[in-house]
Protein backbone atom coordinates (compact mmCIF):
# COMPACT_ATOMS: atom_id res chain seq x y z
CA UNK A 1 0.00 0.00 0.00
CA UNK A 2 1.12 3.48 -1.14
CA UNK A 3 1.91 5.89 2.41
CA UNK A 4 1.14 9.25 2.80
CA UNK A 5 4.30 10.50 2.50
CA UNK A 6 4.74 8.71 -0.91
CA UNK A 7 1.80 10.27 -1.89
CA UNK A 8 2.36 13.99 -0.65
CA UNK A 9 5.69 14.41 -2.87
CA UNK A 10 3.85 12.80 -5.81
CA UNK A 11 0.83 16.10 -4.88
CA UNK A 12 3.84 18.38 -4.50
CA UNK A 13 5.24 17.95 -7.71
CA UNK A 14 1.63 18.96 -9.56
CA UNK A 15 1.75 22.11 -7.58
CA UNK A 16 5.30 22.66 -8.29
CA UNK A 17 7.30 26.08 -7.15
CA UNK A 18 3.73 27.25 -6.13
CA UNK A 19 3.47 24.92 -3.42
CA UNK A 20 2.28 26.35 -0.47
CA UNK A 21 5.50 26.28 2.37
CA UNK A 22 4.31 23.58 4.88
CA UNK A 23 3.41 21.56 2.39
CA UNK A 24 6.90 21.40 1.05
CA UNK A 25 8.44 20.84 4.29
CA UNK A 26 6.35 18.18 4.79
CA UNK A 27 7.09 16.77 1.33
CA UNK A 28 10.60 17.26 1.49
CA UNK A 29 11.43 16.01 5.42
CA UNK A 30 14.29 13.84 5.33
CA UNK A 31 15.61 11.38 8.83
CA UNK A 32 18.15 13.60 8.74
CA UNK A 33 16.71 16.62 9.29
CA UNK A 34 14.68 15.42 12.23
CA UNK A 35 16.03 15.37 15.85
CA UNK A 36 16.23 11.61 16.54
CA UNK A 37 16.58 10.46 13.09
CA UNK A 38 12.79 9.64 12.54
CA UNK A 39 10.66 11.26 10.37
CA UNK A 40 7.29 12.09 11.99
CA UNK A 41 4.32 10.95 10.52
CA UNK A 42 1.66 14.37 9.25
CA UNK A 43 -1.16 12.47 9.82
CA UNK A 44 -1.43 10.45 12.93
CA UNK A 45 -1.65 12.09 16.86
CA UNK A 46 -3.15 15.08 17.31
CA UNK A 47 -1.77 18.78 16.36
CA UNK A 48 0.93 19.97 18.59
CA UNK A 49 -1.00 22.80 19.01
CA UNK A 50 -4.50 24.50 18.79
CA UNK A 51 -4.25 26.41 14.93
CA UNK A 52 -7.69 27.63 15.38
CA UNK A 53 -11.15 28.48 17.61
CA UNK A 54 -13.63 26.61 17.44
CA UNK A 55 -15.91 28.98 15.07
CA UNK A 56 -12.67 28.80 12.76
CA UNK A 57 -12.86 25.20 12.64
CA UNK A 58 -16.08 24.66 11.67
CA UNK A 59 -15.57 27.30 8.54
CA UNK A 60 -12.21 26.01 7.49
CA UNK A 61 -14.36 22.21 7.56
CA UNK A 62 -17.20 23.40 5.63
CA UNK A 63 -15.23 25.32 2.94
CA UNK A 64 -13.47 21.91 3.06
CA UNK A 65 -16.55 19.82 2.23
CA UNK A 66 -17.13 22.50 -1.11
CA UNK A 67 -13.59 22.00 -2.34
CA UNK A 68 -14.18 18.39 -2.96
CA UNK A 69 -17.42 17.47 -2.02
CA UNK A 70 -19.31 14.00 -1.54
CA UNK A 71 -19.98 12.35 -5.13
CA UNK A 72 -19.87 8.78 -6.07
CA UNK A 73 -17.05 8.93 -3.55
CA UNK A 74 -16.51 10.12 -0.27
CA UNK A 75 -15.34 14.21 0.17
CA UNK A 76 -13.07 16.04 1.88
CA UNK A 77 -14.67 15.89 6.06
CA UNK A 78 -14.74 11.86 5.05
CA UNK A 79 -11.27 11.69 4.18
CA UNK A 80 -10.18 13.85 7.53
CA UNK A 81 -9.37 16.60 5.34
CA UNK A 82 -10.17 19.24 8.22
CA UNK A 83 -7.43 17.28 11.09
CA UNK A 84 -5.12 17.05 8.31
CA UNK A 85 -5.11 20.81 7.86
CA UNK A 86 -4.67 21.91 11.29
CA UNK A 87 -2.25 19.17 11.76
CA UNK A 88 -0.11 20.59 8.94
CA UNK A 89 -0.11 24.21 9.86
CA UNK A 90 0.53 23.17 13.85
CA UNK A 91 3.41 20.83 13.08
CA UNK A 92 4.52 22.34 9.81
CA UNK A 93 4.02 25.56 9.65
CA UNK A 94 4.78 28.61 11.07
CA UNK A 95 3.31 31.86 12.59
CA UNK A 96 4.09 33.24 9.38
CA UNK A 97 2.35 30.68 7.18
CA UNK A 98 -0.65 30.24 9.70
CA UNK A 99 -0.92 34.49 8.78
CA UNK A 100 -2.81 33.95 5.50
CA UNK A 101 -5.34 31.27 6.21
CA UNK A 102 -6.84 32.25 9.54
CA UNK A 103 -7.08 36.10 8.74
CA UNK A 104 -8.68 34.53 5.40
CA UNK A 105 -11.19 32.15 7.36
CA UNK A 106 -11.97 35.81 9.58
CA UNK A 107 -12.54 37.69 6.14
CA UNK A 108 -15.01 35.20 4.82
CA UNK A 109 -16.60 34.95 8.03
CA UNK A 110 -17.44 38.96 8.32
CA UNK A 111 -18.54 38.71 4.71
CA UNK A 112 -20.84 35.93 5.58
CA UNK A 113 -22.14 37.97 8.88
CA UNK A 114 -22.44 41.27 6.43
CA UNK A 115 -23.94 39.47 3.28
CA UNK A 116 -26.18 36.71 4.67
CA UNK A 117 -26.49 38.15 8.34
CA UNK A 118 -25.86 34.97 9.70
CA UNK A 119 -22.83 33.25 11.01
CA UNK A 120 -20.96 31.09 8.54
CA UNK A 121 -22.42 27.79 10.19
CA UNK A 122 -25.85 28.70 8.92
CA UNK A 123 -24.59 29.40 5.40
CA UNK A 124 -25.85 26.63 2.59
CA UNK A 125 -23.39 25.14 -0.33
CA UNK A 126 -24.47 27.73 -2.62
CA UNK A 127 -23.52 30.25 -0.26
CA UNK A 128 -20.30 29.06 0.89
CA UNK A 129 -19.30 28.26 -2.48
CA UNK A 130 -20.08 32.16 -3.26
CA UNK A 131 -18.05 32.91 -0.32
CA UNK A 132 -15.04 30.72 -1.77
CA UNK A 133 -15.48 32.16 -5.19
CA UNK A 134 -15.05 35.83 -3.83
CA UNK A 135 -11.77 34.55 -1.81
CA UNK A 136 -10.62 32.97 -5.07
CA UNK A 137 -11.42 36.62 -7.26
CA UNK A 138 -9.55 38.39 -4.32
CA UNK A 139 -12.71 40.25 -3.46
CA UNK A 140 -12.19 39.58 0.27
CA UNK A 141 -9.27 41.10 2.07
CA UNK A 142 -6.50 38.52 1.94
CA UNK A 143 -8.76 36.46 0.00
CA UNK A 144 -6.18 35.23 -2.62
CA UNK A 145 -3.39 34.98 0.12
CA UNK A 146 -5.84 32.49 1.69
CA UNK A 147 -7.58 30.77 -1.55
CA UNK A 148 -4.58 29.13 -2.90
CA UNK A 149 -2.65 27.56 0.37
CA UNK A 150 -6.33 26.32 1.37
CA UNK A 151 -6.96 24.64 -1.73
CA UNK A 152 -3.48 23.36 -2.23
CA UNK A 153 -3.93 22.04 1.54
CA UNK A 154 -7.60 20.47 0.94
CA UNK A 155 -6.49 19.03 -2.29
CA UNK A 156 -2.99 17.13 -1.02
CA UNK A 157 -5.10 16.56 2.67
CA UNK A 158 -7.84 14.61 0.33
CA UNK A 159 -5.40 12.85 -2.46
CA UNK A 160 -3.09 11.38 0.20
CA UNK A 161 -5.53 9.91 2.47
CA UNK A 162 -7.13 6.23 2.24
CA UNK A 163 -10.10 7.53 1.01
CA UNK A 164 -8.45 9.38 -1.60
CA UNK A 165 -6.10 7.20 -2.52
CA UNK A 166 -8.13 3.86 -3.38
CA UNK A 167 -11.60 4.90 -3.30
CA UNK A 168 -11.18 7.87 -5.81
CA UNK A 169 -8.09 6.94 -7.61
CA UNK A 170 -7.24 3.37 -8.08
CA UNK A 171 -3.76 2.04 -6.24
CA UNK A 172 -2.66 -0.93 -8.20
CA UNK A 173 1.15 -1.68 -6.93
CA UNK A 174 2.28 -3.49 -9.96
CA UNK A 175 -0.34 -2.90 -12.81
CA UNK A 176 -1.27 -5.36 -15.54
CA UNK A 177 0.50 -5.93 -18.87
CA UNK A 178 0.59 -2.84 -21.56
CA UNK A 179 -2.62 -3.15 -23.84
CA UNK A 180 -2.42 -0.11 -26.46
CA UNK A 181 -6.27 -0.90 -27.58
CA UNK A 182 -7.37 -1.07 -24.25
CA UNK A 183 -11.14 0.85 -24.97
CA UNK A 184 -11.24 4.26 -22.71
CA UNK A 185 -14.50 3.33 -22.41
CA UNK A 186 -13.40 0.52 -19.55
CA UNK A 187 -11.36 3.03 -17.99
CA UNK A 188 -12.72 2.79 -14.41
CA UNK A 189 -10.60 5.09 -12.22
CA UNK A 190 -7.06 7.26 -12.77
CA UNK A 191 -4.63 5.21 -11.05
CA UNK A 192 -1.88 6.65 -8.57
CA UNK A 193 1.55 4.86 -8.33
Amino acid sequence: MIDRRHALAGVAAMFGAQLFAPLARAATASASKVKGGGIPVINEGPPSMQVFTAPQRALMTALSDRVVPVTDTPGAIAAGVPEYIEKLLADWGTPDDRVPIVAGLDSIEMRARADYKKPSAQLTPVQLDALLTLAMDDKLPGGKAFFEPFRQMVIAGYYTSEIGITQEREYLPVPGGYDGAFPYSKVNKVYSS
